[in-house]
C-alpha cells in the first residue's frame, strides 16, 4: 500500500516538474493569475455558498454565519442547519445528531482528516467541541450514509470542517502582515475570553496563519426549571442554585493554539504544515455533578480534555489526467482525558481516570480530469485511500484522602490498557454528466478494520482480537428538470465496525452503568433519500425525504446487577439502572424529512427557514418482551428554525431575528426511561427567539451582538443534561489591519 502511495505522489510531482525544467532555460513567462485567497474573515456579499456535495442533502455554515450568530462552540454553530439537533451532557460538551444518529455513528473530518477514534462514545460527547470555531472558515453538514467516501462511522452523515488558510495576498509590498485581536463576553454564563491571531504572507509564495485563544466560562444561568410531561414535577437534573436559575455543574476553562504554514512551491503544488491544540479544564459533567439521587457534594469533573492535531498536506492542482487534483496527508493526533470523581464529603477516597488515544494516519484523495465532449457525456473519477491506527493508554486510581494519602492503581481503566485499533480502506467514486441534464454518481469502498486489546483476568475483562473486512457501495442521480431545479435520488450503504469503547469500556452514562461486550458485530445501514434542490435568483430550496435501515444496531440492553463485574461493584450495583451493549436482532429504521428555504428580497432583506423530523424504531433489546419494537434512543423531535435578516453593505450594518423551536419528544427507548437527562415522560417542546445586530468595517472592525432567548424561556434540547441559556447578551469585538 505504501509503495502505491509513493508511486502516485511521485508521478504527480514529475508531471509538474517536467514543465518547470523545460522553462528553466527559456525566457521567464508572465505568472498566471491566481484567484485571490483571503482568510481575514472577509465576507463576500454573495450569500449563495454551495456545499461541496451538491448532489446530496448538504448545507454549509459560513465564516459570516459564525461571526453573526456567535455560537459558543463548533456544535453550537450547527443549530440552524436542517437535520442537525445538538444535545449537551455538559456546558463544555456538545454532540450534533444528524438524522437521528450521533457520536460513533457520524463522522467528523477536519481539513480532510478523520477525527473519530476508537474511544468515541454512543451518546452526546465532547469531541466536536474540541474544534475551535474561531479557526474554521466553514462547516459543511452532509446528511445521510457516506461510508463510500468517509469510511466507518459515516452512517448518519459527515461533519466537515475547513480551517482558515493564510490570505497570501498579492500587493505592492512583498510582505503582508495582518494582526487581529478578538474579545468576547456573554452574560448568561459569565464567559470572558479572546484571541490574538496573525495572518502573515510573503508575496503569494509563503503564508502563515495562527493564533492563541482563551476563555473562562462560569455557571450557566437558564430561564428557569422545566417540568415532566408525565406528572408535571420539577426535573431534578441539573441541580439549581438557590436563585432557581443558576445551574450547578456547569462552566469550564479553555485554551487554544493553532499554527498553519503554507508554502506555494509551484503554481501547481502547495504544501501545508499545520498544528491545532485544544485544552479544556475544570469541566463538570452536569448530570453527575451531582447525580440526581446522590449527595450534593458528589461530582464528576473532566480535569483535562485535550486534543492535539499535527499534520502535513500536499495539494496538487492541474496535474496529469489521472490525478488532475491530488491531496495527500500524513497526520498525528493525541486525545487526552483526565477525570476526577469526588464521591461526596463523607467519602474517604476519590476516583481518578486517565485515557490517552494516540493516532497516526494518512490519506490520499485524487480526482481525475473530466473526459468527454462538452455538453454531451462527461466522466470523471475520484479515488483514494485512508488508514488510521490508534493506541490506547487507560489507567484508573483510587486516591485515599488525608490522613491516609495513598494512591492505589486499579487493575484496569475505563478501557483495556494497551488496546489497538486499525481502520483502513480503498475507495473510488465516478461521476457521469449526460447532456448537462443528468448527473450520475456511483462508487464503492473496500474496508478493513482490526481491534485488539489484552484481557484482564482480575476484573473478568475478556481480551479482544477482532477483524472485519467489508465492502459498501453508493450512488445517485441528479436530474435537471429546468434551469435551477434538480430532482435528486441517492442510495448509499453505511457501516460501522465496533470500536474499543463498545468492546472494552466500563463507564457511567446518563442512563446508568454500561458494560462492554467483546463479541459485538458491525452495524450496516442502507439510506435512501429523494428530494428537490432549487436555485433561483430570489430563492433557494432544498427538501429531502429519507429512510435509513440499520442491521445489527448496537444498543443498550438491561443487565442483571448480579452480573456486575468485580472491581466495578460500586459503580455498577450502585446505579439505578445497569446495561450491556448488544447488536439488536433485526432491522432498525429511521425515517424522516429535512430541508431549508432561503429568500433573497429587495433592500438587503433575507429570510431562511429550516425544518427536520426523524422517527426511529427497532427491535426490543429484551428478547420476547412486548412490545416487540420500541423507539430508538434519543431521536430528536420535530424541530426547525426561522431567520429574518437585513444588511446594508454600503454602511456595514446588519440586523436579524432568529427563532429556534422544537416539539415535545415523548417517544422514549428503554434506556431513555431511566436516563436522568430526560424528564419523566419525555422532553417538553420550546420556542426561543434571538436578536442580532452588528457593524462590519471590513477588514478592520467587527462589532457583533446577540440578545439570546429574548423571552427568557426555560427549555432543553432532548437528551441534554442542561437547560439552554436564559436571556443574555453575547458580544464580540474584533480589531485588525
Amino acid at each position: 500500500m505504501s509503495r502505491s502511495i509513493a508511486r502516485v505522489v511521485c508521478l504527480a510531482v514529475l508531471a509538474w516538474l517536467g514543465p518547470v525544467l523545460e522553462a528553466s532555460s527559456a525566457p521567464p513567462a508572465p505568472r498566471p493569475a491566481r484567484a485571490r485567497r483571503t482568510a481575514r474573515t472577509v465576507v463576500p456579499h454573495d450569500l449563495r455558498v454551495k456545499p461541496e456535495h451538491s448532489t446530496r442533502a448538504a448545507s454549509v455554515v459560513t465564516r459570516r454565519d459564525l461571526e453573526e450568530r456567535l455560537p459558543r462552540s463548533a456544535p453550537d454553530a450547527l443549530r440552524f442547519e436542517p437535520g442537525v439537533y445538538v444535545q449537551q451532557t455538559a456546558h463544555g460538551q456538545g454532540s450534533p445528531y444528524v438524522r437521528g444518529l450521533t457520536g460513533q455513528q457520524t463522522i467528523m473530518m477536519f481539513d480532510g482528516i478523520r477525527l473519530n477514534n476508537s474511544t468515541f462514545r454512543q451518546g452526546p460527547n465532547q469531541y466536536f467541541f474540541t474544534i475551535d470555531s474561531r479557526t474554521v472558515q466553514k462547516l459543511e453538514v452532509l446528511r445521510g450514509s457516506a461510508s463510500t467516501r468517509y469510511g466507518s462511522d459515516a452512517m448518519g452523515g459527515a461533519l466537515l470542517a475547513t480551517p482558515i488558510d493564510p490570505s497570501m495576498q498579492l500587493g505592492a509590498r512583498k510582505w503582508q502582515v495582518h494582526p487581529r485581536g478578538m474579545w468576547r463576553s456573554a452574560t448568561a454564563d459569565g464567559e470572558l475570553g479572546g484571541r490574538a491571531q496573525l495572518d502573515l504572507s510573503y508575496k503569494d509564495k509563503l503564508g502563515f496563519f495562527g493564533g492563541v485563544g482563551y476563555r473562562d466560562v462560569s455557571l450557566l444561568r437558564a430561564g428557569g426549571h422545566i417540568y415532566s410531561l408525565a406528572d408535571g414535577r420539577e426535573v431534578k437534573t441539573p441541580l439549581f442554585a438557590a436563585d432557581g436559575v443558576t445551574q450547578k455543574g456547569t462552566g469550564f476553562k479553555e485554551l487554544t493554539a493553532d499554527a498553519r504554514l503554507v508554502w506555494q512551491a509551484h503554481n501547481k503544488l502547495r504544501v501545508t504544515f499545520a498544528y491545532y491544540d485544544y485544552r479544556q479544564s475544570d469541566a463538570p459533567r452536569t448530570d453527575r455533578c451531582p447525580p440526581a439521587t446522590a449527595p450534593q457534594t458528589e461530582c464528576l469533573t473532566y480535569d483535562e480534555q485535550y486534543r492535539t492535531l499535527v499534520y502535513t498536506a500536499l495539494d496538487l492542482r492541474d496535474g496529469p489526467a489521472f490525478a488532475e487534483r491530488l491531496r495527500f496527508t500524513v497526520n498525528y493526533q493525541n486525545q487526552h482525558e483526565r477525570r476526577r470523581y469526588d464521591r461526596g464529603a463523607d467519602s474517604t477516597y476519590r476516583i481518578i481516570g486517565r485515557d490517552e488515544v494516540y493516532t497516526g494516519g494518512t490519506g490520499l484523495n485524487v480526482r481525475t480530469k473530466e473526459w468527454g465532449p462538452a455538453g454531451k457525456l462527461r466522466f470523471s473519477l475520484n479515488y483514494g485511500l485512508d488508514l488510521y491506527h490508534d493506541t490506547i493508554v487507560s489507567k484508573a486510581w483510587n486516591l485515599y484522602l488525608p490522613p491516609v494519602n495513598i494512591l492505589s492503581e486499579g487493575s484496569r481503566g475505563q478501557y483495556l490498557n494497551g488496546g489497538k485499533y486499525l481502520s483502513s480502506g480503498l475507495w473510488t467514486e465516478g461521476t457521469f454528466k449526460i447532456f448537462d441534464r443528468l448527473e450520475l454518481r456511483i462508487g464503492g469502498r473496500g474496508a478493513f478494520v482490526t481491534a485488539n486489546a489484552p484481557g484482564d483476568p482480575k476484573t473478568l475483562s475478556a481480551g479482544v482480537d477482532k477483524r472485519w473486512a467489508t465492502a459498501v457501495a453508493g450512488g445517485g442521480a441528479a436530474l435537471r428538470l429546468v434551469d435551477g431545479v434538480k430532482w435528486i435520488v441517492n442510495l448509499d450503504q453505511g457501516f460501522r465496525a465496533p470500536n474499543l469503547d463498545d468492546l472494552t469500556s466500563r463507564q457511567q452514562t446518563g442512563a446508568g452503568y454500561q458494560g462492554e461486550n467483546p463479541n459485538l458485530g458491525p452495524e450496516k445501514s442502507l439510506a435512501l433519500e429523494s428530494g428537490i434542490r432549487v436555485e433561483r435568483r430570489v430563492f433557494e430550496l432544498a427538501l429531502f425525504g429519507y429512510r435509513t435501515a440499520i442491521d445489527g444496531l448496537i444498543a443498550r440492553a438491561p443487565l442483571d446487577k448480579a452480573n456486575c463485574p468485580p472491581g466495578f461493584e460500586t459503580g455498577c450495583a450502585g446505579s439505578t439502572a445497569t446495561y450491556v451493549l448488544q447488536n439488536l436482532a433485526g432491522r432498525s429504521f429511521i425515517r424522516g424529512f429535512d430541508g431549508a428555504l432561503r429568500l433573497f428580497l429587495p433592500a438587503g432583506v433575507g429570510m431562511r427557514a429550516t425544518i427536520a423530523y426523524a422517527w426511529g424504531d427497532g427491535p426490543n433489546a429484551v428478547p420476547g418482551a412486548t412490545p416487540s419494537r420500541v423507539p430508538l434512543s434519543r431521536v430528536p423531535p420535530l424541530n426547525g428554525t426561522f431567520e429574518v435578516s437585513w444588511r446594508a453593505p454600503a454602511t456595514g450594518f446588519y440586523a436579524a431575528t432568529a427563532l429556534r423551536w422544537a416539539r415535545k419528544q415523548d417517544r422514549l427507548a428503554i434506556s431513555d426511561v431511566d436516563d436522568q437527562r430526560i424528564p419523566y415522560g419525555g422532553t417538553p417542546g420550546f420556542a426561543v427567539v434571538d436578536l442580532r445586530a452588528g457593524y462590519r468595517w471590513q477588514p478592520h472592525v467587527l462589532v457583533a451582538a446577540v440578545l439570546e432567548n429574548l423571552a427568557n424561556a426555560a427549555y432543553r434540547y432532548h437528551g441534554s443534561s442542561i437547560n439552554g441559556p436564559g436571556r443574555g447578551l453575547n458580544l464580540l469585538l474584533e480589531f485588525g489591519f
